[in-house]
């Protein structure tokens, strides 16, 4: 087994990645994917491709194999790993729009009672700076 992966990127491919690189509509993982390839494609050698991109040593070796045995398409991402996601977002959205339940003994300023949460929490706040230096002085 070869010790180095030997990236030739087509033309084609070439521009493909190259108008990834600078593009703020593409993810940013997949920009740095990109990176990664034309470098090696360029004749980097993988501790240089590290320094330049910022990202270890394995990552580099890892998408440029990919890229050499995929091609474009194995710089995208993959599934990950484990039991699929369970969290319904409408549902957690919801929840946060609901009042606590009154048996955890939070209670809430609200709004209709005349009061905003900017003066209370000011209050709140010099009233902990009045104890500290209370203290301190005692």
């Amino acid at each position: 087994m070869a010790l180095t992966v030997s990236v030739e990127v087509p033309p084609r491919d070439r521009e493909v990645l190259a108008s990834w690189t600078p593009s703020r509509s593409i993810r940013a993982g997949l920009a740095q994917r990109a990176r990664i390839v034309l470098l090696a494609a360029d004749g980097a050698g993988t501790n240089e491709i590290v320094r330049r991109t910022g990202v270890s040593k394995p990552t580099v070796i890892t998408w440029k194999k990919r890229y050499a045995a995929e091609g474009i398409g194995g710089l995208e991402g993959r599934p990950k790993p484990g039991k699929p996601r369970t969290t319904d977002d409408v549902a957690v959205v919801l929840a946060t729009l609901e009042p606590p339940p009154a048996r955890l003994g939070i209670t809430l300023v609200e709004p209709a009672a005349g009061r905003r949460a900017g003066p209370v929490q000011r209050q709140g706040r010099q009233g902990v700076a009045g104890v500290r230096a209370a203290a301190v002085a005692g």
